[in-house]
């Protein structure tokens, strides 16, 4: 990915000093932006990170945007990336609904009035792999930005067309060219954006936090062994997505991504660089056996190994760390894993979300369900389509507003300690081997043995189908 060399001195904020009437703006290493303010902070949507990865650079690593003329209206939020999408208009298991494109590396920005050297955190949504999109309600913004922190969610390339690989794709690719992990490399991408141009809206580019849930928690763990993506965040939140797997070698990616050629009408390995990105993308996300993509490669170029192998080596990207799961999904497992092997370097912190809110127990019998504490770590109940909007009660936004501070202050500190001050008097401290801490977030956050939590039970079947 090119940069821009010497402009970040150049780069400057115009919103800071705006008079109320004024909408806010920003100059950034492309052009000028206006945005707008809402709820009390300044919110600059759809801006472009990469050039859209359509015709010849589908299946590319992400290139650097071109620059606009004039003053770029980013007051809306662009379409998420192709995916499948319910016909009666219902959001399908990530959340989307309505149209998508290919043309979708946009990402979207909150930002405290007046921000100064504020931290930053960057958002990566779940949803399998092959779900999902940065413009949610439930990643709203709104309530880091009006506690300190600069909020950037940003879209990246899902299922085969986020990750994929093919003999003909690595015979046509220049040597040393990044290859099979085109979603991780839209990450690095934003994460790159950022210490381009968040100076330019008032933040910290020394001061980075990148988290993600599910499939984008699992992306943050691969992003720990990343080398280009070394120095680019200087702290990491993976919510239910800690998975330690083996990496997939190229020749097995490859091997794959024919089958997938196979299943969308091309002759398997055989079939051309020019054949593949002629398929139209909604065939690429509505085929079934195309929907995950190859896995992810180690490709020895973007990815010289997976997670697992580096924290057994001691070669992982070395951050400050929060690390967890919810109690009615399991996977504490991995989570525990990952603090324990990154324990002797940056400090760790474990978490368990605990939370029902009493007019989901019925739905929720189990406890606290995969991605239920997304709307609480964001306090963004009012806006997140399953935070229960008008159900919501007092008690439940005093829950999330314990936990999301626990968030802002991890995202503020500059360096970690040992500790995490959070709202209300409560301290989270760092995971060692001989302590075992795990905090836990449930009607009040308390400070447990991780050996002494409840198993995790799978619900049988018809307890699963009520979720």
């Amino acid at each position: 990915m090119k940069t821009v060399a010497g402009l970040a001195s150049a780069l400057i904020l115009i919103a800071g000093g705006a008079s109320a009437a004024e909408p806010p703006r920003a100059v950034i290493d492309t052009g000028r932006l206006v945005g707008a303010s809402q709820n009390g902070v300044n919110v600059f949507k759809g801006i472009p990170f990469a050039q859209p990865p359509v015709g010849v650079l589908r299946w590319k690593p992400p290139q650097t945007p071109a620059r606009w003329q004039g003053v770029r209206d980013a007051t809306q939020f662009q379409l998420p990336c192709p995916q499948p999408i319910n016909a009666d208009g219902r959001a399908n298991g990530g959340g989307v609904s309505g149209a998508t494109s290919e043309d979708c590396l946009y990402l979207n920005v909150w930002v405290p009035p007046n921000a100064k050297n504020a931290p930053v955190m960057l958002w990566l949504y779940g949803g399998a792999g092959y779900l999902g999109g940065a413009h949610l309600g439930a990643y709203n913004g709104t309530s880091f930005a009006r506690d300190g922190v600069i909020l950037v969610t940003a879209n990246y390339r899902l299922g085969a067309l986020g990750g994929f690989a093919h003999p003909a794709l690595t015979k046509a690719a220049a040597p040393n060219e990044p290859l099979g992990s085109y979603a991780l490399m839209d990450a690095v991408a934003a994460l790159q954006w950022i210490q381009r141009n968040i100076k330019a809206f008032g933040g910290d580019a020394k001061n980075v936090t990148l988290f993600g849930q599910s499939a984008g928690g699992a992306m943050v763990t691969s992003l720990l062994s990343v080398p280009s993506a070394k120095g680019l965040y200087h702290k990491a939140v993976i919510h239910s997505g800690a998975a330690l797997r083996p990496g997939q070698s190229l020749a097995d990616a490859e091997a794959a991504g024919a089958k997938i050629a196979e299943a969308v009408g091309l002759p398997g390995a055989a079939a051309t660089v020019e054949q593949l990105r002629a398929v139209p993308a909604d065939k690429f996300v509505t085929t079934q056996a195309a929907r995950s993509g190859t896995g992810a490669v180690v490709d020895g170029r973007f990815r010289t190994m997976a997670t697992v192998d580096a924290l057994k080596a001691g070669t992982e990207i070395d951050v400050p760390l929060i690390v967890g799961t919810n109690n009615g999904e399991g996977g504490q497992e991995p989570a525990l894993a990952v603090v324990q092997q990154a324990a002797d370097g940056a400090p760790s912190f474990l978490y368990q979300f605990a939370y029902v809110p009493a007019w989901r127990k019925t739905e929720q019998p189990n406890g606290a369900p995969h991605s239920a504490e997304i709307p609480y770590v964001f306090a963004s109940l009012n806006t997140a389509a399953t935070g229960g909007l008008s159900r919501v009660t007092d008690h439940d936004r005093a829950v999330s507003e314990r936990i999301h501070s626990c968030w802002v202050a991890f995202a503020k500190a500059k360096p970690v300690g040992n500790s995490i001050p959070c709202a209300g008097g409560f301290s989270w401290p760092a995971y060692t081997a001989s302590g075992d801490q795990v905090a836990v977030f449930g009607e009040a956050p308390a400070v447990q043995a991780a050996a002494k939590l409840p198993k995790y039970v799978p619900p049988r079947p018809a307890q699963a189908a009520a979720r």
